[in-house]
């Protein structure tokens, strides 16, 4: 979610001059799209997965597990995993999206609202290749930095597309 909005409002950024409210309304159906995306991929996965250990469960223990905890499991967990699919990039979108509605709202900034949105984009995939190393074994910082390179290496992309 958090390179879908940095290329967004970088593409925004090297356009002729936008109005904010339409960066504003690109971003939010973004943020939306990308939350519906996610919960119905994850949904749509899990369940099939989950569904299909119950069956061979059932084939394996000869006995039927309609009204079991592995029942009610197959029908929640897919719920869950699919909402924490969904609702993480919507929110880290949203923060992407600070900026933008603060300086409409009439807040003066330092920078301009798309390099504060572009700012906050690098920032949340800074602080997500750190949580990453965490689950590894690599450094904060080195993971931290890697997850930077992907971004800086996508506004390039754009860069060199948009000539």
């Amino acid at each position: 979610g958090a390179l879908t909005l940095l290329g967004l409002n970088t593409g925004f950024y090297l356009s002729a001059e936008v109005d904010l409210s339409v960066v504003i309304h690109a971003c939010v159906g973004t943020a939306v799209a990308l939350c519906m995306s996610g919960f119905s991929s994850a949904y749509l996965s899990e369940t099939a997965e989950r569904q299909h250990e119950l069956a061979e469960l059932q084939r394996a223990m000869v006995t039927d597990l309609d009204s079991s905890i592995q029942s009610t499991a197959a029908r929640v967990i897919p719920v869950l995993i699919a909402l924490v699919n969904g609702l993480s990039p919507f929110f880290f979108a949203l923060l992407i999206i600070a900026p933008l509605w603060l300086a409409q709202a009439g807040l003066t900034m330092i920078y301009s609202p798309m390099v504060m949105a572009i700012g906050v984009a690098f920032a949340e995939i800074f602080l997500l290749g750190m949580f990453l190393a965490q689950v590894g074994t690599s450094s904060l910082i080195w993971s931290g930095i890697k997850a930077l390179g992907i971004a800086a290496i996508t506004v390039l992309l754009i860069l060199l597309l948009e000539g």
